[in-house]
C-alpha cells in the first residue's frame, strides 16, 4: 500500500518500510518524527511497487536558485558540516591545531580517524603507516622500524603506529600530507606532535564552553580487521575512551564511523551511538573481502543492501561520486538514487570529501587550469544540497558552513542532527 501524502505542516511517522532500529538511536537527536516535506518529498517517496528505486529528477549541472523544488534531509534541518580530519586546508591534517581552527571556522563536528599504538593506545592518523604525515624518517633511532606489511590486503612498506609506544610517537612530530598541493602548511611541519583520541575528546570538551555550543566528534575505525588480526582491536579502546570523556551516553554529539561492516555490528551490540556505514566509489568493505562474501560498496546500495545497512547502522558516508558520478572527463553526470533510497529506510547520509582545490572539484566547477587552485566549489556544495544530504566531510569547513548559510538562507543553528 502507497503511503499516503500528509497534511501541510503536519508531523507524520517515518515512512513504513523504515525499519526501527535507526529510529530508536536518531530519536535521541530529535530525529524519530520528521515533517512531511522531509519524509514524503518527491525523491524521498517511491511507489510501493517501486520501493527505493524513487526517481531523481534534479540536474547536477545547473542548480536553480528556486530551492522549492530541492530534496529535504531526513529530519527537516539543515546539514551537519564535519571537519574532514581537522581543516587540513589550513593546517596539516589530525593535529590539535586542525581540530581547534575547524571548530573556530564553524564545523558542526571533527573527524578524527583512529589507529592503535603498540601499548594500545588510540591516536588519530590518516593511516597507520605514518610516513607521510610525521617525520619518522628523519629519525635515525627509528631506521629498523621500516618495514613491509600487507594491510586490507595491499603491500605497504613504512613505519606503523602499531610499531610505536605512544612515547615513542610523541617523539615525533607531523607534516603536511599533501605538500605540493597546500605547500602554505608545510610551514608548521615539525610544530605539532602525533595527538591522542582522548586529548581530542578533551579539546572538543574545552572548545564546546569556549564557544558556547557543543561541538560533535566523528570519529573512524581505520584497518579494524587488521588490527584485530595483531591483538589491538579499535572499539573497545575507543568506546572506552568515550566513557571516560562522558561522550558514550545515548544523545551525546558523536557518530562513529568505518568502511568495513563487521566491526559496526559488533559496536551496534556495544553502544546506542549513531553509526554510520561508509561506502567508497570502488571495492568491497575488507570485513566482506577477507570473509569470502562477493558483497561490493555498490551492492550496499542497493535497496536490499541498505536495508541491510538499516539493521546494524543509523546512516550511510558514501563518496560523493556515489551520490553524483563523474564522466570520463570529470563532469557531473545525473544524480543516482542513493540519497532517496537511503532516506526511504530511515538512513542519514553524509557525503564526503568536499575540497575547494580545482583538482578535486568535477570539471563543471574547475577556474583555470591550475590544479591546486580554488575553484567554484559553492556550486559543488548547491549540487549536493539540491539532493537532501544530511551531512558532508569538507577540508575547508569555512566554505562549507559559507556554502550552507547561502543556499539555506540563514545563520544556521538547527543542523541535521
Amino acid at each position: 500500500m502507497a503511503p499516503q501524502a500528509p497534511k501541510e505542516g503536519s508531523l507524520v511517522i517515518m515512512h513504513p518500510l523504515r525499519l526501527n532500529r535507526p529510529r530508536r538511536r536518531l530519536a535521541t537527536f530529535g530525529i524519530g518524527l520528521v515533517a512531511s516535506a522531509t519524509a514524503l518529498s518527491p525523491l524521498a517517496a517511491p511507489s510501493a511497487a517501486n520501493a527505493g528505486e524513487a526517481t531523481v529528477t534534479q540536474t547536477a549541472r545547473a542548480s536553480s536558485p528556486d530551492r522549492s523544488t530541492a530534496a529535504r534531509t531526513l529530519s527537516g534541518r539543515t546539514p551537519i558540516v564535519i571537519g574532514h580530519r581537522g581543516a587540513p586546508g589550513y593546517r596539516p591534517e589530525h593535529t590539535l591545531a586542525s581540530y581547534k581552527l575547524a571548530i573556530q571556522l564553524g564545523a558542526d563536528y571533527i573527524e578524527p580517524d583512529l589507529v592503535a599504538t603498540k601499548d594500545g593506545v588510540l591516536v588519530a592518523r590518516h593511516e597507520n603507516e605514518i610516513s607521510g604525515t610525521t617525520d619518522v624518517a628523519d629519525h635515525p633511532e627509528f631506521a629498523g622500524r621500516r618495514t613491509t606489511k600487507t594491510i586490507d590486503g595491499v603491500s605497504v612498506t613504512g613505519f606503523f603506529t602499531e610499531d610505536f609506544t605512544l612515547a615513542e610517537l610523541k617523539t615525533l612530530r607531523a607534516v603536511e600530507r599533501l605538500p605540493d598541493v597546500r605547500p602554505d602548511n608545510t610551514r608548521y611541519d615539525g610544530r605539532f606532535r602525533v595527538p591522542t583520541f582522548d586529548q581530542v575528546l578533551t579539546l572538543v570538551k574545552r572548545q564546546s564552553i569556549r564557544e558556547g555550543h557543543r561541538i560533535g566528534v566523528y570519529p573512524e575505525t581505520k584497518h579494524p580487521t587488521y588490527f584485530r588480526s595483531i591483538r589491538l582491536p579499535l572499539e573497545r579502546r575507543m568506546m572506552r575512551d568515550l566513557r571516560q570523556a562522558e561522550l558514550a551516553r545515548p544523545g551525546s554529539k558523536v557518530f562513529i564511523q568505518s568502511f568495513e561492516t563487521g566491526n559496526l555490528r559488533r559496536l551496534d551490540g556495544m553502544t546506542r551511538l549513531p553509526l554510520i556505514q561508509l561506502i567508497n566509489s570502488s571495492g568491497a568493505p575488507y570485513d566482506l573481502v577477507a570473509a569470502g562474501d562477493p558483497r561490493t560498496y555498490a551492492d550496499l546500495v542497493k535497496p536490499a543492501g541498505l536495508r541491510d545497512i538499516a539493521t546494524y547502522a543509523d546512516g550511510i558516508g558514501p563518496n560523493k561520486d556515489v551520490v553524483i558520478p563523474r564522466d570520463a572527463n570529470g563532469f557531473l553526470l545525473d544524480p543516482s538514487p542513493v540519497v532517496s533510497r537511503a532516506h526511504h529506510v530511515g538512513l542519514l547520509v553524509h557525503l564526503f570529501t568536499f575540497r575547494d582545490e580545482n583538482q578535486f572539484l568535477p570539471a563543471d566547477f574547475r577556474v583555470g587550469s591550475d590544479p591546486n587552485a580554488k575553484g567554484d566549489a559553492f556550486s559543488e556544495y548547491d549540487a549536493f544540497f539540491d539532493l537532501g544530504i544530511d551531512g558532508l566531510f569538507s577540508d575547508y569547513p569555512d566554505t562549507a558552513v559559507a556554502a550552507r548559510d547561502w543556499y539555506f538562507g540563514e545563520t544556521t543553528q538547527r543542523q541535521a542532527v
